[in-house]
């Protein structure tokens, strides 16, 4: 700068203007206000942020829980309940600070979709100086049901308790049974079966809407069970034996031999003979001549008897066949003619002691007689006439009846034949009898030898221990003899035989296969209540039909249209504890005889409800590890630790009625069908 002394009356001001040193302070005056106004909105937009964030999270969970909660009622106040709920559980408008908070949920498609609208305002802190009172929040959020590919079996006890209410108890479920066998009509009111059917449609209706408009897959399959399980029409007939074993009994015949006449011996012999029948005798007529002392004298020159001689005939000739004293067969042809004569004589009088001359005029019938006499015929036959039964164990031949062909075995009254044809129910292959079973990936099955429980061995041609045999109701008959040895009787009502009361055999079981709902529906309604509990042979088939490297590998892995994963899943439902019975022709034969699952052949009831139960549990830990999510539901009945066990984690449910069952199938639909945030 220069010298600014010449400058007038610029000595002290002119100094001042050109002075540097002082432009500091109002510069730093200014940056002070954009700086407060900086660090003001860091803090108040972190705290809009951070309560932004909140209110999102607050909202998806919200119509997540909403959706969640849908049931076949649509988006009702119930749900729009829980939605409210969840939101308010996760956003706390104290803590975020925030003013006029609102959530609206809502379903534009009755349930499908559940959207949702989050809005609020917070308070400005530093902000406010600079004329900003509050900032506002929004969030949208949507939440909807979305399918991969999913495959569900269910392992539905049919057992005849279903036929009870849900309201009944064990004993008044028993007293209603002894009444009305498996009528579930009877009791007016819905059955446990019809509550069940209900609730299965509804799970399927609310996995299909989520399905819609999408490229997942769903199939079902299903093991209805009660003592056995109907799936010999899904098995190769390679896989069932060609003959078996069964408890049956055999017809004892006595052979008598007798001769039965059959006809007469040609030619016949013929006699002829005159025979001389039908006598007339006329009046008594006086012969002159006088009395005579002596009949000498009287006799003396009376006139000899005339000849006989035709008078007329008596007729044609008549034929009369008989069976005479010996036995024989004889044809008497009769030719008749009538005779007659004058004969004479001499009648003594007691009164005159004297003797009379006279004459009486006599007929009669000649007839001339042809016999033909035929000999009998015999002929010797041998008959059989039914004694006694023998209850014992006899191979039958199964080839054909496995074909569902009709077939005729000698098992009928006094032994005559009777046909059957196979529905469908099976006795399960060899195994072991053992107290306790147990599973695990490494080390696999515990003891081994129980091909029965083993859901992914496929039978081997030459094997027959591998294979399962038919359930053939007609010839099987279970023994009273108190050890189970062969009896004898010649009554056969001394013996228990099979029949409505101890043979079940409940609805087809059904492979993996996608559905329309009237299939699916049709199905369902189909389910019929009879026979007792045994959760083992159910969830063995279960496992079976979902199990990618068992006998149906190639129905489970058919592999999507979408390339996509599949999610496996049994669900287990029944409304009772295992109940096995030792003389029910079941999935292991009569088990008093077979001795298959218990050596005492289950006399100990316990006992042997132990062993199925430790089957049931090794079975389920065998379908647990191959990835499939076990869901049970335990429905009019508690959920026992067994049933508790098999379920996977968190899939377990009691279900004390129709609402609650239908409440269980819908959460497991959710799952199944993949609840998710869309929005």
């Amino acid at each position: 700068m220069g010298d600014t002394s010449g400058v007038p009356g610029g000595g002290g001001i002119m100094r001042l203007m050109y002075d540097h040193r002082g432009n500091v302070f109002p510069l730093a005056a200014v940056g002070l206000i954009t700086l407060a106004a900086m660090v003001g909105g860091g803090v108040d937009m972190s705290r809009a942020y951070m309560a932004q964030n909140r209110l999102q999270n607050a909202c998806d969970a919200g119509v997540l829980a909403g959706r969640k909660a849908v049931a076949n009622r649509g988006f009702n106040a119930a749900a729009q309940t829980q939605a409210n709920n969840f939101f308010a559980a996760n956003f706390d408008a104290q803590q975020q600070d925030v003013d006029n908070l609102v959530f609206t949920p809502s379903s534009p498609d009755n349930g499908n979709t559940v959207e949702g609208t989050a809005t609020a305002t917070i308070d400005a802190a530093v902000m406010q100086l600079f004329g900003f009172d509050d900032i506002d929040l929004a969030a949208n959020c949507s939440a909807t049901m979305s399918i991969g590919n999913s495959d569900v079996v269910m392992v539905l006890d049919t057992t005849g308790s279903m036929a009870c209410t849900s309201a009944m108890s064990s004993s008044e479920c028993s007293n209603y049974i002894a009444y009305n066998g498996y009528d579930e009509d009877n009791h007016g009111s819905d059955s446990r079966l019809k509550e069940l059917k209900d609730a299965m449609k509804s799970f399927y209706s609310t996995v299909n809407t989520a399905a819609m408009g999408g490229n997942g897959r769903v199939r079902y399959g299903f093991v209805p069970y009660s003592s056995s399980v109907n799936v010999g029409r899904l098995l190769d007939p390679s896989h069932v034996v060609d003959s078996w074993e069964y408890p049956s009994r055999e017809a004892q015949f006595i052979t008598e031999t007798q001769q039965n006449q059959v006809g007469w011996i040609d030619p016949p012999t013929v006699t002829n003979a005159t025979e001389y029948d039908n006598y007339w005798y006329g009046n008594v007529e006086y012969y002159g001549g006088g009395t005579f002392r002596r009949e000498r004298d009287c006799t003396d020159g009376l006139p000899a008897n005339g000849n006989w001689s035709n008078y007329g005939s008596a007729g044609s000739p008549s034929t009369n066949t008989y069976v005479n004293y010996a036995g024989q067969q004889v044809r008497e042809t009769t030719t008749t003619t009538r005779e007659s004569r004058r004969a004479y004589g001499c009648i003594y009088s007691s009164y005159y002691r004297e003797y009379y001359r006279a004459y009486q005029d006599q007929r009669r019938d000649r007839n001339e007689v042809r016999r033909e006499t035929r000999n009998p015929r015999y002929e010797t036959t041998t008959t059989r006439r039914f004694d006694k039964w023998i209850y014992k164990n006899v191979t039958y031949d199964t080839s054909r009846f496995k074909t569902f062909a009709s077939v005729t075995t000698p098992t009928d009254t006094n032994g005559t034949d009777q046909t059957s044809v196979w529905e469908g129910c099976i006795m399960e292959r060899s195994t072991v009898s053992e107290p306790n079973f147990s599973y695990n990936t490494s080390t696999g099955w515990s003891p081994t030898g129980a091909k029965d429980l083993d859901i992914d061995l496929v039978p081997s041609a030459g094997d027959n221990t591998t294979k399962w045999r038919p359930l053939w109701q007609q010839i099987s008959y279970r023994r009273t003899t108190s050890n189970g040895s062969t009896g004898t009787t010649a009554n056969q009502s001394d013996y228990g035989r099979h029949g409505s009361n101890d043979y079940y055999c409940p609805q087809r079981s059904k492979l993996l296969s996608t559905m329309s709902q009237s299939e699916f529906n049709s199905y369902a309604d189909g389910l019929f209540p009879s026979g007792g509990t045994y959760h083992d042979i159910g969830m063995i088939w279960g496992a079976r039909m979902n199990s990618v490297d068992g006998v149906f590998a190639s129905n489970v892995t058919d592999e999507p249209a979408n390339n996509g994963s599949v999610s496996r899943h049994i669900i287990f439902m029944t409304d009772g504890d295992m109940a096995p019975n030792r003389y029910i022709l079941g999935a292991w034969g009569y088990e008093f005889h077979e001795q298959n699952i218990s050596d005492d052949r289950g006399g100990d009831i316990d006992e042997l409800t132990r062993r199925h139960n430790r089957r049931f549990r090794a079975v389920c830990d065998a379908a647990k590890a191959k990835g499939i999510r076990v869901w049970v539901i335990a429905f009019a009945s508690n959920l026992s630790s067994d049933l508790q066990y098999c379920s996977s984690d968190n899939s377990s449910y009691t279900a004390a009625n129709s609402s609650q069952l239908n409440q269980a199938f819908q959460e497991i639909g959710n799952v199944v069908g993949e609840l998710r945030v869309v929005q």
